[in-house]
């Protein structure tokens, strides 16, 4: 019961690839822009979905809430063709990375798909560089997101509503790649728009690499808490070696268009089992902004107590 349970509630996660290889990186560079490889090319496409709800998908007909993972190399740039299936208005608009008007996805700079259209975005990231006078300017790195600027009103609020959003994240070279990757976006008293107990549960095995991207939309603050795991309070979530003074947290602020990223070790230290997640405002825990990271044995068998918390969970929030 407890596998098909939580297999069906976990949330899709479709990876625009960097390819999956470590040693493939952008060179540090003047300007962070030389020596970058040609434009990389991808195909968006935007949808309706059951419950009201629209999605980004890289296929016709595989739109999620919340849409792919988009993964760029600092340095590189990204092409988005973006398809509009819908009768609305809507379009796609970065954190985190350069773009020019054309591009920018608001209605201010004229930047939207029309209902039926098909536009192109450009994305474009840097390596960190030295400026001309000398001083070091950061790279695009960092655990990002986009999201619609269009649908509704300028501002893309019914598209953010119904959950056209997703997150984008600039790898930097030497950056170590996870296991296992998940999309979490508090919107509004939502989780992914949905609230325990239909709220994502994500799995992964004792002992994998698991990286978790937070994001938050709408009109409400949030406090992000992942129960039995930490990360360091920096752009990867891990200490650069012993001796690194960044805070160690296992909950962090969480508001409207912000959005951080860390990796953890499942079960590291505490062993597997059911570990809640949850928006740490406790009117919104109550209300259902709570789900499950479920960490299973090496093997990939239950852990005693899982299932019964399972059941716990579900019987809660019915």
């Amino acid at each position: 019961m407890l596998a098909g349970a939580a297999a069906g509630m976990a949330t899709p996660v479709i990876t625009s690839a960097i390819g999956g290889t470590p040693a493939l990186a952008a060179p540090l560079e003047a300007n962070g822009f030389r020596g970058r490889p040609r434009p990389r090319r991808i195909t968006l496409f935007a949808e309706e979905l059951p419950g009201d709800m629209v999605g980004y998908g890289l296929a016709p007909g595989e739109a999620t809430v919340p849409g792919p993972v988009l993964e760029m190399w600092e340095g590189e740039t990204l092409e988005i063709q973006l398809v509009n299936n819908t009768d609305h208005r809507l379009s796609i608009h970065p954190h985190g990375v350069e773009y020019d008007t054309e591009s920018d996805g608001s209605p201010l700079n004229d930047s939207f798909n029309a209902p039926g259209e098909c536009r192109t975005y450009v994305w474009r990231s840097r390596t960190p560089y030295r400026a001309e006078d000398g001083a070091w300017m950061p790279g695009s790195a960092g655990y990002w997101h986009y999201h619609d600027h269009a649908m509704g009103t300028d501002h893309g609020t019914e598209g953010l509503t119904r959950g056209l959003y997703g997150a984008l994240v600039v790898r930097r070279r030497g950056d170590i790649l996870p296991d296992r990757q998940y999309t979490i976006v508090f919107n509004g008293t939502t989780i992914n728009n949905r609230v325990a107990p239909e709220a994502p549960i994500f799995e992964a095995r004792l002992g994998e690499r698991v990286e978790f991207i937070a994001i938050s939309h709408g009109n409400s603050s949030h406090t992000f808490h992942l129960h039995g795991h930490r990360w360091a309070d920096n752009r990867t979530g891990m200490l650069a070696g012993p001796d690194d003074p960044t805070p160690t947290i296992d909950n962090k602020d969480l508001n409207p268009g912000s959005s951080f990223g860390f990796q953890v070790i499942a079960g590291k230290g505490v062993g597997p089992g059911a570990w809640m997640y949850h928006c740490h405002m406790q009117v919104h825990s109550d209300d259902g902004m709570t789900g499950l990271f479920l960490v299973r044995n090496e093997d990939g068998s239950l852990p005693p107590g899982a299932e019964e918390a399972l059941r716990r969970y579900h019987a809660h929030f019915s």
